[in-house]
C-alpha cells in the first residue's frame, strides 16, 4: 500500500517480544509477514461450515517457515561474536541457515543424512556456499553429532534445539491473530522435529498473557512411518515420502506434548497416501503449491473432519510450512503426464477440450 511503513523483518518488527539483538547485528532477508489465505473449497471438503485459512510460510525468503527462527538465531550468533554456524537438517533448515550465514558473512556447515534430502533444498544450501557433509545415518544421528560439535565450541548450532529459533518462530501466532482479527479455534501443523508446534504454542500462550485473546487447540500431525510422539517411542528407521518430517526422535518432543495437552489438542498420524491426497487437493483446489510435508496438517484436518473429530470448530488455520519447489520431483511423480500433439490447430483444440 502506498505510504505504508516498509516491513523490517522479524527481529525488528517483534523486538519487544524477542531476545535482545543490537540493531547493527540484525541479519534479515525481510522474513515474516507471510499471507493468510482463505481456503473455502478445501474447507468444504473437511467439514460443512468450516472457515479455513492457510498461513503460507513458503513465502518466506528461502521458501520455508525456518526463516522466522533463523533470523533470530543468526543475529544472536553475530551479536555474540560467532564466526560459524552449523546445523543438522533434512533440508529446509540447511537452506535457511546457509542463506542467513551468507547474509551475515559467517561460515556455515550443514550435516545431512545421506540420500534423504530433497534436491531443491540441497541446491539452496550449496549455492549459498555452505559446507555440506552427508553422514551415513538418519537425521537423528546427524543431530547427535552436531550437538557434540556445539559443546566443544566449534560453531553455534542453529537447529531448533537453539532457543533463539523457537523465539523467532513463535511470532507466527501474532501474525495469524492480527490478520484474522481473532484467535482461531484450531491451529494445524506438520510435526517432525516438533520445534514448530512448540514455538507456535509458545507464541499463543505469550500473546494470551499479554492481550487476553485466548489460545487455539493445537493440532499436530506426523507421518505414520515417522510418528514417535504418537506411538510414545523413538522410531529407529523412520520412513515417509515427506522428508521434512522424517524424524524418529524429535528434539522438541516435550514441547509438542505440552502444546497438545495444554491446548486440548491432538497429535496424530497420517499416512503417506493421505499426505499426497492433501498435497494434490491443496494445489488443485486452492492454487497453493507446497512440499509434501507441508500438507500433513491438512491431511490431519481432512481425517478428523471425516471422523467428526473437529468437535464443532468454526475457524481453523493450517500452517503450510514449505514451498512446493523444494521438492519438484515429487510433484512430477504424483501428477498426470502431459500430452504431446502435432503443431496443428485442430489437434490442439481436441487436446484442450478432451
Amino acid at each position: 500500500m502506498t505510504g505504508a511503513r516498509p516491513w523490517q523483518g522479524i527481529c525488528r518488527e517483534f523486538r519487544d517480544i524477542l531476545p535482545p539483538v543490537p540493531d547493527a547485528a540484525v541479519v534479515t532477508l525481510l522474513e515474516g509477514n507471510t499471507p493468510l489465505v482463505p481456503a473455502p473449497r478445501l474447507a468444504a471438503r473437511i467439514a460443512p461450515g468450516l472457515e479455513l485459512h492457510l498461513k503460507i510460510e513458503g513465502q518466506n525468503p528461502t521458501g520455508s517457515f525456518k526463516d522466522r527462527g533463523m533470523t533470530v538465531a543468526v543475529s544472536r550468533a553475530v551479536a555474540g561474536g560467532a564466526k560459524a554456524v552449523i546445523c543438522a537438517s533434512t533440508g529446509n533448515t540447511s537452506a535457511s541457515a546457509a542463506a542467513y550465514a551468507a547474509r551475515a558473512g559467517l561460515r556455515c556447515a550443514v550435516v545431512i543424512p545421506e540420500g534423504q534430502i530433497a534436491l531443491g533444498k540441497l541446491a539452496q544450501a550449496m549455492v549459498h556456499g555452505a559446507r555440506v557433509v552427508a553422514v551415513r545415518g538418519n537425521f537423528d544421528r546427524a543431530l547427535e553429532l552436531v550437538r557434540t560439535l556445539a559443546e566443544d565450541g566449534t560453531a553455534v548450532v542453529v537447529n531448533s534445539i537453539n532457543p533463539d529459533r523457537i523465539e523467532g518462530q513463535k511470532t507466527i501466532a501474532w501474525e495469524i491473530a492480527d490478520a484474522l482479527g481473532r484467535v482461531p479455534d484450531l491451529h494445524a501443523l506438520p510435526v517432525g522435529n516438533a520445534g514448530n508446534i512448540t514455538a507456535a504454542w509458545k507464541g499463543w500462550t505469550e500473546r494470551d498473557r499479554a492481550t487476553g485473546g485466548g489460545t487455539p487447540r493445537m493440532m499436530g500431525f506426523q507421518a505414520a512411518g515417522a510418528a514417535p510422539i504418537v506411538h510414545g517411542a523413538r522410531v529407529e528407521d523412520p520412513k515417509t515420502i515427506a522428508t521434512a518430517i522424517k524424524i524418529g526422535n524429535p528434539a522438541s518432543w516435550r514441547g509438542a506434548l505440552e502444546a497438545r495437552d495444554a491446548s486440548g489438542g491432538v497429535i496424530d498420524a497420517v499416512s503417506d497416501d493421505e499426505i499426497v491426497a492433501a498435497y494434490r487437493m491443496l494445489a488443485s483446489l486452492e492454487g497453493v503449491f507446497v512440499e509434501p510435508a507441508s500438507a500433513a496438517g491438512l491431511a490431519g484436518l481432512l481425517k478428523l473432519g471425516a471422523s467428526g473429530g473437529l468437535n464443532g470448530a468454526a475457524v481453523a488455520v493450517a500452517t503450510v510450512t514449505g514451498h512446493g519447489l523444494k521438492d519438484p520431483e515429487r510433484a512430477v511423480q504424483v501428477s498426470g503426464a502431459f500430452e504431446t500433439v502435432d503443431a496443428d490447430l485442430d489437434a490442439l483444440r481436441r487436446a484442450v477440450l478432451a
